[in-house]
């Protein structure tokens, strides 16, 4: 019986050495084998940039012209935008700067401006499911001009707007839908806006819901907004943008609207062109009427044919994974076994 314990346990001994020698011999296959990676897992960029230039001039002259009209008529009208986006596993970050200015200049009426907006929009998001269509995000829009704005009674005009006056400052959190790369859905039901009025000869006056001798006011309410582009068909594309915000303080039925929309048509490589209708309401907007004390649509429509850009989008995209060398492993000597 002693003899058999002796046996059993050389045998016991003699196969644990073999499976350490084989796990030994596979170590070198398991550190220099690659580690595939899933596609879906890793973004193709994390940086990307690129935007768009538009400049339209239209010109027009009269002499004894029996119909009547302008002897003179010249306008400029420009577009302008840039974007950068960023993405890095579940988070996204979008920025864009949009920019119109027009001028137009008569023999009656004289010098004037037709179109003047900047707006900067920077949106963080964070994924919230698998099939990258719901996140959580924080928004932040700032919106304003650049020069004096004038409204007209015949050829005299008002001060009703310039620089900071007024400017739209909002902050929101809420959630971004995301089912296409061309569209965004931004809704959020708790909002902070801020109207400022910096011109003291306009804060004097209380325009645009600031009460007068102020130069700001804040706001809560629910706030929405819709990004989409698409083309339309070969050579005509189309963008678009519309805001609302509900004050649930001041009339929350009265909705602020906010809507531009551009449709450009290519006629060739840098030649197209353009479409551009702008629509605004805010009942704090009490420049309009007879009185010029109430609010009413604003609406600006302009057709063009110019100069048309496309930036060409830049990508940096991440770095690529470090493979180690492949190397055949080398077959390690069985241990002596000692009887």
């Amino acid at each position: 019986m002693k003899y058999y314990l002796l046996l059993l346990t050389f045998l016991g001994y003699y196969h644990l050495a073999e499976a350490q020698d084989i796990t030994v011999r596979r170590l070198p296959n398991e550190v220099f084998r690659n580690v595939k990676k899933d596609n879906n897992d890793t973004t193709q960029w994390l940086w990307k940039r690129g935007g768009l230039f538009n400049l339209n001039v239209s010109q027009g002259s009269l002499v004894n012209w029996a119909a009547g009209g302008d002897n003179f008529t010249l306008a400029i009208n420009s577009y302008f935008n840039y974007y950068i986006l960023h993405k890095k596993g579940r988070y996204t970050w979008d920025n864009s700067l949009d920019v119109n200015f027009g001028f137009i200049q008569t023999t009656s009426l004289g010098s004037r401006k037709n179109d003047d907006r900047f707006d900067l929009l920077s949106k963080v998001g964070y994924k919230m499911d698998t099939a990258n269509k719901w996140y959580l995000s924080g928004l932040f829009n700032f919106r304003s001009q650049f020069f004096d704005g004038l409204t007209y009674s015949g050829s005299n005009g008002t001060l009703s707007s310039t620089f900071l006056s007024p400017a739209y400052v909002v902050l929101s959190i809420g959630f971004d839908y995301k089912p296409k790369p061309n569209f965004s859905l931004f809704m959020s039901p708790l909002t902070s806006r801020w109207v400022v009025v910096a011109s003291n000869r306009l804060a004097s006056k209380g325009l645009y819901g600031v009460p007068a001798g102020r130069n700001s006011i804040g706001e809560i309410g629910a706030f929405a907004s819709v990004n989409y582009q698409t083309e339309i068909m070969k050579n005509v594309h189309y963008r678009g943008k519309l805001d609302l915000f509900s004050n649930y303080n001041n009339n929350p039925e009265n909705i602020d609207i906010f809507l531009t929309n551009l449709v450009s048509f290519k006629i060739n490589k840098y030649l197209s062109a353009t479409y551009n209708l702008d629509l605004i309401y805010d009942d704090d907007v009490k420049l309009f009427g007879d009185n010029k004390n109430s609010p009413a649509l604003q609406l600006k429509s302009v057709i063009g044919i110019g100069f048309l850009m496309k930036l060409t989008p830049i990508l940096k995209t991440p770095p690529p994974p470090i493979t180690l060398p492949q190397a055949e492993p080398t077959p390690l000597p069985l241990p002596q076994q000692n009887i």
